[in-house]
């Protein structure tokens, strides 16, 4: 389908983008890598009034470790996390999920900080950015993780707002991803992180729910001594998951077991 018609700016600032939004009003979006976004203009699921595009933006496409913090610009696209020697060494876990995201083409123009504002289910590295207590970055303010996702497509984010980075700690630790699909380059069906940090586990879910889910029934059995085995039983305490076509609730709840004892075992 084609697009419901809509205005286009483009800003060389943030404090321009800003304005471009106060302008056009609460129906504008951002647009950055555009992967998420246009689809869902294209059936007419989302008609924002305008997009403000940022990929002008100079010097928000960076990594950089600062002491115990790694600081990656929302403009960073995933073939530079994948690809970042720092990322690898540091936080190699978001490096594992970059190379994950999409195929090639989404890979060399999607960005983190779009995936992150988009606040989708199924995106990966909200589950990331959740499990590991990051902080995400805006040109007001900075809002931890997990008081960012606040439900399906919804931020605390205001019409005027723009991530500008996200902020990891460093987590260098035995870590694994994985997502369940259909085909290679498909959302996850259900995915489970798992990454040992400061002596303890951080066990992470997506697309179980509204919202990325920390699974910290898993994480207190495994502090407790539980095998994976008996640990992973958890991963579906409390959960409610929609089902779709491709899952039924009682199946997603099924994989996020299956999928959390892998990672665990997986990431000795």
């Amino acid at each position: 389908m084609i697009p419901a018609a809509f205005e286009y700016a483009r800003a060389a600032s943030i404090d321009e983008a800003a304005k471009l939004l106060d302008k056009y009003g609460e129906d504008a979006k951002v647009l950055a890598g555009g992967h998420s976004l246009i689809p869902l203009m294209r059936l007419r699921l989302a008609q924002p009034s305008a997009l403000v595009d940022i990929n002008g933006i100079k010097g928000l496409d960076y990594i950089k470790v600062e002491g115990s913090k790694v600081h990656v610009g929302a403009l960073t696209r995933h073939v530079e996390i994948q690809n970042s020697d720092a990322i690898k060494d540091k936080l190699p876990i978001l490096a594992e999920v970059a190379g994950e995201v999409g195929d090639n083409q989404v890979r060399n123009m999607g960005t983190i900080g779009g995936v992150v504002a988009h606040a989708d289910a199924a995106g990966d590295y909200p589950t990331i950015a959740l499990i590991l207590d990051a902080d995400i970055v805006t040109n007001k303010r900075s809002i931890p993780a997990k008081d960012f996702f606040k439900d399906l497509f919804t931020t605390p984010l205001a019409a005027n707002e723009i991530v500008t980075e996200v902020v990891f700690p460093v987590a260098d630790g035995p870590h694994k991803y994985i997502k369940f699909r259909r085909r290679l380059f498909d959302w996850a069906i259900v995915g489970a992180a798992a990454q040992k940090m400061n002596g303890g586990w951080r066990i992470g879910l997506t697309n179980v729910g509204p919202t990325p889910v920390r699974a910290k029934a898993v994480e207190e059995a495994l502090h407790k001594g539980a095998k994976p085995e008996e640990a992973s039983q958890h991963a579906s305490d409390g959960l409610n998951p929609s089902g779709d076509l491709r899952a039924s609730p009682e199946y997603k709840k099924h994989l996020a077991r299956v999928l959390t004892r892998r990672a665990i075992e997986q990431s000795a």
